[in-house]
């Protein structure tokens, strides 16, 4: 039991500094920016219209259940936990390496600098989840269901620290792998059922969605957010347990590669 409590006692025993350090690090993220804070609204409003305007209009996708405009929120409910989870892999899988002169300082838990990568990195995401929540309350979408969908994002961080604790420890030693991260992510954007459903998929095809943690993600919000009912149990559970699975696993590996960091970065 104490195996898989201590990446939680960890952080909370760490949470004043892990606060302060990211608040730090948003502010200096957006400093000299001519628009600011108004690029967290601005960038999943324009990844959205992309996104809406080839499914739309140059794939003509339809939908028996929603029009276009509920089609676009349909779309929206996938692709705001994607632009969270790409930006904490884009950002965290470098996080070790970008970050020596705290490495090498020994008053500074170094199992927080991944942490505090993934936790910048959701700004987008709390962003986009405002002007989500604001579309389905215009739509008349707000179901009793709805406040679940914060258990899956919980998930999803607890999935995302674990990972990049794990990558961003393999990055000190393979340096290639920040380089393929932005195919990666291109990669999990095309087969994810962000603007499709799974029924769209050919049978012969969908096992091999339980292989993609984003399929989880997605299908949990869709059902949550813009269908009103519970995600299938079986992908809720899933879901579940990869995430904290990922999460205890991630923090043992960082943990036990730290100690030949400072010889590496």
């Amino acid at each position: 039991m104490k195996i898989l409590l201590e990446p939680f006692t960890f952080l909370y025993k760490y949470r004043k500094l892990l606060w302060q350090t990211t608040k730090s690090d948003i502010r200096t993220k957006y400093a000299g920016s001519l628009l600011g804070l108004v690029w967290l609204f601005l960038y999943p409003l324009l990844l959205l219209g992309a996104y809406a305007a080839v499914y739309i209009f140059i794939f003509k996708v339809k939908f028996q259940l929603f029009n276009s405009n509920e089609y676009v929120l349909l779309i929206f409910c996938g692709l705001i936990p994607f632009i969270g989870f790409s930006e904490a892999l884009g950002n965290g899988v470098s996080s070790v390496v970008s970050n020596s002169s705290l490495i090498k300082n020994t008053m500074f838990p170094i199992e927080l600098v991944p942490v505090k990568a993934v936790l910048v990195s959701q700004t987008t995401q709390v962003a986009g989840t405002i002007l989500l929540l604001i579309g389905l309350l215009s739509f008349g979408k707000w179901t009793a269901v709805l406040p679940l969908f914060v258990f899956v994002w919980v998930f999803q961080i607890l999935f995302t620290l674990g990972l990049i604790w794990i990558l961003s420890s393999v990055n000190v030693y393979a340096r290639d792998l920040q380089s393929i991260t932005g195919v990666l992510i291109l990669f999990l954007m095309m087969i994810s059922p962000i603007a499709y459903t799974v029924d769209m998929i050919p049978e012969y095809l969908r096992p091999f969605l339980s292989l993609n943690p984003i399929y989880y993600l997605t299908v949990s919000n869709q059902n949550i957010l813009m269908l009103g009912k519970l995600p299938p149990t079986s992908t809720f559970i899933t879901l579940a347990c990869f995430s904290l699975a990922t999460f205890v696993l991630g923090y043992w590996f960082f943990k036990k590669m730290k100690r030949v960091f400072i010889d590496n970065v």
